[in-house]
């Protein structure tokens, strides 16, 4: 993939997009919402599980791959992740559908 996922909104921002903003002296808070960048595993897990609450269907997708793919301290649980992005494709997300 060429983008990466802001935890704190959930918003998608390209690689080139990235590097603009280290070189313009932003790679400590996220350019849509200035939200500074989690420092751990653990802050970023929270960001996560917060918009996922609020029922933020691309949260609760992302929230599906991490348990997925086991990361961010969480351990693989597939079960768990699959009925994750059953919960965001209701919601609309269209990645949810393509996991599922």
């Amino acid at each position: 993939k060429h983008s990466t996922i802001n935890v704190c909104c959930m918003k998608r921002k390209c690689d080139g997009c990235l590097l603009a903003a280290c070189q313009g002296g932003m790679d400590d808070r996220c350019s849509f919402c200035r939200t500074p960048l989690p420092a751990d595993d653990a802050s970023q897990l929270a960001m996560i599980q917060k918009c996922a609450d609020k029922g933020d269907a691309d949260a609760i997708n992302h929230l599906g791959e991490q348990y997925y793919h086991g990361i961010l301290g969480l351990g693989k649980d597939v079960p768990r992740a699959i009925e994750l992005w059953i919960k965001a494709a209701e919601l609309g997300s269209s990645e949810a559908h393509h996991h599922l």
